[in-house]
């Protein structure tokens, strides 16, 4: 990467609110990252979980994940051409909003796109999420997977919306029940009782949107950010 252009002290107090000597850290954390990486990733992700982030740490711990403090990092990295650590970096701070995280790497850009591309993994779906499919459960005795539910689970599962019965010790339905429809925006309950029966309608997925290296950015064109959705 090329050299700093300047060694100029950058002040923090536009994002000091609490916790200074945190801040100042993380500030020259990503300024010895931009000096030790050849490439800086900026991705964005997908109902975050932090199990599934850990695991993408764990595979990448030769590299450096930020997540989190876009302000901060934003200002490490310069905002404008007067003050940008190196060349362009104001590009990069530009993307820094929302959901974001930046990676540090010396990984070839071909196995970065290739890993993100591959990874997703499924989970619960929590409330505010749309639903992917519509899920039913069908009359008659009430199945959890390949068992039928437990009949102290009766109570809950009709205190979260479904009209349930016990006859003879069996949690049954006196007519199919549609947790969700496909489009639909997840209640709380809704959500409770998709994970309840097994049906993960979530993905966790990382998107890249552009690699900064030598003083450049490159933007991922839409096929390749495709990919990463």
């Amino acid at each position: 990467m090329p050299k700093s252009k300047r060694s100029k002290v950058v002040s923090l107090t536009k994002t000091e609110k609490k916790g200074r000597g945190g801040k100042d850290t993380l500030f020259e954390e990503v300024r010895e990252c931009v000096d030790k990486y050849a490439f800086l990733w900026v991705f964005s992700v997908d109902n975050m979980r932090n199990t599934f982030l850990k695991e993408i740490r764990s595979e990448f711990k030769d590299s450096r994940f930020f997540l989190g403090k876009n302000k901060v990092m934003a200002k490490a990295l310069g905002t404008t051409v007067e003050d940008e650590y190196k060349e362009n970096l104001r590009q990069v701070s530009k993307l820094l909003n929302g959901d974001v995280g930046v990676l540090f790497t010396d990984r070839p850009v071909e196995e970065v796109k290739e890993y993100f591309n591959d990874y997703r993994q499924a989970d619960y779906a929590r409330s505010g999420v749309v639903a992917t499919e519509t899920v039913t459960i069908p009359e008659g005795p009430v199945m959890r997977g390949v068992d039928k539910m437990p009949h102290n689970m009766e109570q809950h599962i009709r205190n979260l919306g479904m009209p349930t019965t016990l006859q003879n010790g069996i949690v049954t339905l006196g007519a199919p029940y549609e947790i969700c429809r496909l489009g639909q925006t997840l209640t709380t309950n809704q959500a409770h009782l998709l994970k309840l029966f097994y049906h993960q309608l979530s993905e966790f997925r990382v998107k890249l949107l552009c690699y900064y290296t030598e003083g450049e950015i490159h933007n991922l064109d839409e096929a390749e950010a495709m990919n990463t959705e």
